[in-house]
């Protein structure tokens, strides 16, 4: 019998769908103003051109952050299915660059086609991965419906969902709990998330662990961030990393009320597009800074107040070479980034109020004593300060940190043995049809 709730659903995510469809040229146009990746491919968008790759372990990573989380799984699956080729789709830019700076050497890398029915059939169709695995919770309910369809199991990796994004998805409670039941594989992060997923209607839900975990600092970039430092000289240095509009703005003001001319703060912002953007939120300030992208080699001048990091892929370097890391995204009600890293480097890690992205991986590090919780950008610099005036302190929450990530390492073992049955085909399980 007919579901009359998934009906309404179906019928509400369609029409979104179609009244979006004439704002997508639009919006690439848009961004492709300031990057200029958004201009490229639009091809593949819209399934317009042949699979790169056919059989293959298919990866689907939004964007950067979870393109990099990707990386232990992929070593894993590797070696688990070293015949299988590899396809990562995203929807960015960026997190194209980043697949091929880290993944170029053996993967195909395209962009995931919006989801609309007869783009995702066709996609699939040309494809026909072994295997589909969303990273975190993308959860396309026509992606996931064709995929049902051509028999190719889909799995839900590294997978969280904070209170606010379930509130979101149980406004559409049929098509969430169809598109989730559909799943083979539901590997959760957390207990609350499995809790969460499950409420919503996943169905084979495991708590493997945070993959972010397992992803080893690379020894050339702490090579990197240990030159730099010796070069900057006995500078304390504060890194504000992976920051977001409206952080910075505050961080400079508390920088310029407080802080001791000798201070160095690092300032990497999130997104490559606002790199000119904060640079003149730094020229508004008065500070003398520089641009990592035109120091000539590694040298810092002696007046210099800020060092923009407008690089990409250099973050584990950033924090190799600070004394202090505050991890972004927290002061302003955007969820945080990923604080993992910085511990893994052994570094001390101030947060601020708002990490709903990262709460479970918060919460340990905030136990463990690796990290501090700040409420804005003024408790944010006096406490780095503190940190940064007490070696003791920093050394002690430096080793806490370490021992925080490699407590917590795993989740690609896990994951990869959730998902290797699926592989091979021994243990895929068909969900109901639910529509």
């Amino acid at each position: 019998m007919p579901n009359p709730r998934l009906f309404l659903d179906w019928s509400l995510y369609r029409l979104a769908l179609l009244l979006a469809a004439p704002l997508i040229p639009l919006r690439l146009l848009w961004r492709g103003r300031r990057e200029r990746g958004y201009l490229a491919h639009w091809a593949e968008r819209l399934a317009l051109c042949p699979a790169p790759v056919t059989g293959a372990l298919w990866i689907h990573a939004v964007s950067v952050g979870e393109m990099r989380a990707a990386q232990p799984l992929i070593d894993a699956l590797r070696i688990a299915h070293p015949d299988a080729p590899l396809l990562l789709t995203c929807m960015t830019p960026t997190g194209r660059a980043t697949a091929e700076s880290l993944y170029g050497d053996f993967a195909h890398i395209a962009y995931l086609p919006y989801d609309y029915a007869g783009l995702t059939r066709r996609f699939l169709r040309r494809a026909h991965p072994r295997v589909g695995i969303l990273m975190e919770t993308e959860l396309w309910p026509n992606l996931i419906r064709a995929a049902a369809r051509e028999s190719v199991p889909m799995v839900l990796a590294n997978a969280r969902l904070s209170e606010r994004s379930a509130r979101g998805y149980a406004r559409l409670p049929a098509l969430t709990r169809a598109s989730l039941a559909r799943m083979a594989r539901v590997a959760a992060q957390s207990e609350a998330d499995a809790a969460r997923l499950t409420a919503l209607g996943a169905r084979t839900v495991s708590v493997a662990g945070n993959l972010k975990f397992d992803i080893v600092p690379p020894p050339e970039q702490l090579l990197r961030g240990a030159t730099w430092r010796a070069r900057w000289g006995r500078r304390p240095v504060l890194l504000a990393a992976s920051t977001r509009e409206g952080e910075e703005a505050a961080l400079l003001r508390a920088l310029v009320a407080a802080a001791p001319a000798d201070v160095l703060l690092v300032l990497a912002p999130r997104h490559p597009q606002r790199f000119d953007a904060v640079a003149a939120l730094i020229e508004a300030a008065g500070l003398p800074y520089q641009r990592r992208s035109a120091l000539d080699g590694t040298e810092l001048n002696a007046d210099t107040r800020v060092l923009l990091g407008d690089s990409l892929g250099e973050l584990f370097a950033y924090y190799a070479a600070c004394d202090v890391a505050f991890v972004g995204g927290s002061l302003a009600p955007l969820g945080g980034q990923n604080l993992i890293e910085a511990a893994s480097v052994g570094r001390p890690v101030l947060v601020g109020p708002h990490t709903f992205n990262f709460a479970e991986a918060t919460r340990l590090a905030l136990d463990a004593g690796a990290a501090l919780r700040v409420s804005d950008a003024e408790a944010l610099l006096a406490n780095a300060l503190q940190l940064l005036n007490d070696a003791p302190a920093r050394a002690r929450m430096g080793e806490a940190g370490l021992a925080f990530a490699a407590r917590h390492r795993g989740a690609a073992a896990r994951v990869a043995g959730l998902i290797s049955p699926l592989v091979s085909g021994a243990g895929r399980l068909r969900p109901d049809q639910p529509d």
